[in-house]
């Protein structure tokens, strides 16, 4: 295997030389560093990285830590559309990509401190952090660069990347209004999600700002992003509440799950009841019917995630808060209220 003392006896340079061409230093005659860069290819040079990443204390890899990753993860996509983002960008630069999961249990069996130097990472992009959960304060207290997906939280080495979550839920209650629903209820992930707070006071809005609607504590029920709990809540709720004529959804993959509720009660969708979603994740363009949603760029996410990291690692930059817009996509899961 070619080493730098092979490139350096051909060049007929110091291997000191050779490592900083490179390396990429400024202080290399530009000549010189042609040369040794045509000799290293001509050589099938290949840098052992992990020496590298020892001499210069940079591993060039960052990390996607995922909290929560579970079976219900493959319907949704939004992970993987993520990590595609995320992967897009750090393709055009000289950074790896490793991906590890947790949840709330090995938060507290191991620090994130101690999960970064075992990995080996620059730099880390966080989704799925509850509010609870030990690694949020960790990550806020930590000196490891770090930007948070969804996570509203900025200090001196933490950024985020998020959609308008309080605009896409005023957006989507608001367009059942103007299809005459009055009975409006809400079907939200859990009180430990960033998203679900904000979400939950879109909808609050809307009621209030569109129609001077009251807030009806009891039509909103709580399906955990899960498609099969949503399933049992909206059951029950429609049960309940019968007046209830549509039903905003703070995931698509809640609102399938609403919809199989919908069908179990005897109502039909949307002749009955108008249901809406959120995500635009690729399953609500095929069920039927096909679901109205609020769309988020899941890719655009990781991909500024990724180029805000990279930016911190290599340039220094100040972490930023990035916050992209939704879309609301009309389908047939919803209509007018007769």
């Amino acid at each position: 295997m070619t080493t730098i003392k092979d490139i350096a006896k051909a060049a007929g340079v110091s291997v000191t030389t050779v490592s900083r061409a490179l390396n990429g230093y400024s202080d290399v005659n530009e000549r010189t560093r042609k040369k040794i860069i045509e000799i290293s290819k001509e050589l099938n040079y290949s840098p052992n990285i992990l020496a590298r990443g020892l001499v210069m204390n940079k591993s060039k890899t960052i990390g996607l830590l995922v909290s929560g990753f579970n079976k219900e993860s493959i319907k949704d996509n939004f992970t993987f559309e993520v990590l595609s983002g995320i992967n897009q960008y750090a393709a055009e630069t000289d950074y790896d990509l490793v991906l590890f999961n947790t949840n709330s249990t090995k938060q507290r069996e191991k620090t994130y401190a101690q999960l970064c130097r075992e990995r080996r990472v620059d730099g880390v992009i966080v989704q799925g952090i509850k509010t609870d959960d030990p690694y949020l304060q960790e990550v806020v207290e930590s000196n490891i660069p770090c930007v948070l997906i969804d996570i509203p939280v900025q200090t001196e080495n933490v950024g985020f990347v998020t959609t308008d979550n309080i605009a896409g839920a005023k957006s989507a209650v608001s367009y059942l209004i103007e299809l005459g629903h009055k009975n409006i209820a809400m079907v939200n992930g859990h009180d430990l999600a960033f998203v679900s707070q904000e979400r939950l006071e879109g909808y609050k809005r809307a009621l209030s700002e569109a129609a001077g609607l009251s807030f009806r504590e009891e039509l909103v029920v709580n399906g955990s992003f899960e498609e099969g709990k949503s399933e049992a809540v909206t059951f029950k709720l429609l049960n309940a509440f019968p007046e209830v004529t549509a039903i905003f959804c703070a995931s698509d993959l809640m609102a399938l799950g609403s919809i199989k509720a919908a069908g179990k009660s005897g109502r039909r969708v949307p002749e009955n009841l108008s249901i809406i979603g959120y995500d635009d994740i690729l399953l609500s363009s095929y069920v039927s019917p096909r679901l109205t949603t609020i769309a988020q760029n899941k890719q655009k996410l990781g991909f500024h995630a990724a180029q805000q990291l990279i930016e911190m690692l290599e340039k220094e930059t100040a972490p930023a808060h990035i916050i992209l817009e939704t879309e609301l996509k009309i389908r047939e899961s919803t209509a007018k209220i007769k």
